[in-house]
């Protein structure tokens, strides 16, 4: 399985976080890895830049760069819902493996406690392929 959600930060290259360009709230480094593999369409001649991610909810950017020639991705670009911007069942937790905030909460109503952050370690740490 890939690191895809990892961040590897470029220390004394880049910051590690960034403004987001619409709400200026402090983004973190997203390898590039991750938004190649999210974004519906890259464009053709897409620069190798540092993208970084807005985690807020009502704010539409999703992925930026701080290169002025680098293309802001937005919630419509990407094939997957990401879970620190949605407001809406189902969210997701991990898009990876299809767990949702509501697998969470069922299953700690049922059991008392929710099993789906050792199911992901489990399935990460056995290169388990994600869910497409």
């Amino acid at each position: 399985m890939s690191d895809c959600c990892s961040v590897k930060t470029k220390i004394g290259m880049m910051p590690a976080t960034a403004p987001c360009p619409v709400n200026g709230t402090r983004s973190k480094q997203v390898d590039m890895l991750t938004v190649k593999s999210l974004v519906r369409a890259l464009p053709l001649g897409m620069p190798n830049a540092q993208y970084y991610f807005c985690d807020v909810s009502d704010c539409d950017v999703v992925y930026f760069a701080l290169e002025v020639e680098a293309p802001v991705f937005r919630r419509e670009d990407l094939i997957v819902r990401i879970g620190a911007k949605e407001t809406t069942d189902p969210i997701p937790v991990c898009y990876c493996f299809g767990f949702t905030r509501k697998d969470m909460e069922n299953e700690i109503a049922e059991t008392g406690r929710s099993t789906v952050a050792d199911r992901i370690k489990t399935e990460v740490n056995a290169g388990t392929a994600p869910a497409k």
